[in-house]
């Protein structure tokens, strides 16, 4: 069983650009069972919210999450139906559900994987096998976005277009919005020359008055925050800005 979680270098280089980054949202009616997997998740560098219901995590904008970790048994709605909503959902379709329950029959895991678990879990569990689970599932999840164009990449410089982080050799750089929609035009339109009153109806589109000083501003912090890469951001006198 342990070679089926071993995972590839690619699978690791992922693992070490997005986890500790990760959201996972825990729906279990046991507190201590909560209490016990939001610890493990936490000290591996995860943020954690728990819902004891899943009446309760519905109420949640569950596209925010990255993972959902759920039991089955929860009164009023099951975490199969749960999970049946959750696939309904074209905006949150395809977010990882690992079922985590003491329910352990052949009929169980059937049915749980029918209505879209990535995953199935039994109490009580071995806490690093749980992780190691989780990695893989986040691994192939982020791959899997990469290939569909949820990331943008050069090098090592990496935006992720889902939840909007910008990614410096796997650590998170805090980004102003504008900043962000200035870095995401360019690494889309590599080469491509962006004339100061483009940048200003593309990204200041809502704003009545802005100097082009603002954007020199925007495009010098940029260049900061994003280091080495910084060069790659060039100016051409006269005529505006392109990353090369």
């Amino acid at each position: 069983m342990i070679s089926q979680y071993s995972m590839t270098n690619f699978e690791k280089y992922f693992i070490s650009i997005v986890m500790y980054q990760y959201h996972i949202l825990i729906v279990d009616g046991e507190k201590d069972s909560c209490d016990r997997i939001r610890g493990t998740l936490m000290t591996e560098g995860y943020s954690v919210d728990v819902d004891y219901s899943a009446k309760e995590a519905l109420k949640r904008n569950i596209d925010n999450y990255n993972l959902i970790l759920v039991d089955i048994m929860m009164g009023e709605i099951s975490g199969f139906k749960m999970a049946h909503i959750i696939r309904s959902n074209p905006k949150t379709a395809t977010i990882p559900i690992v079922f985590v329950s003491a329910k352990n029959t052949e009929n169980d895991r059937l049915t749980a994987f029918s209505v879209g678990a990535d995953d199935y879990i039994t109490k009580p569990f071995s806490p690093r096998e749980m992780v190691a689970r989780i990695k893989v599932i986040i691994s192939r999840f982020e791959a899997k976005k990469i290939n569909t164009g949820q990331f943008l990449s050069f090098d090592r410089l990496t935006i992720n277009l889902g939840n909007k982080q910008v990614l410096l050799e796997g650590k998170e750089i805090p980004f102003t919005k504008k900043e962000y929609e200035i870095l995401k035009l360019f690494l889309e339109s590599k080469n491509r020359l962006f004339t100061r009153e483009e940048l200003l109806k593309r990204i200041w589109s809502e704003d009545a008055f802005v100097l082009n000083r603002t954007i020199d501003v925007n495009i010098t912090r940029i260049r900061k925050k994003i280091g080495q890469y910084g060069k790659h951001i060039v100016t051409r006198l006269g005529q505006g800005y392109c990353f090369e």
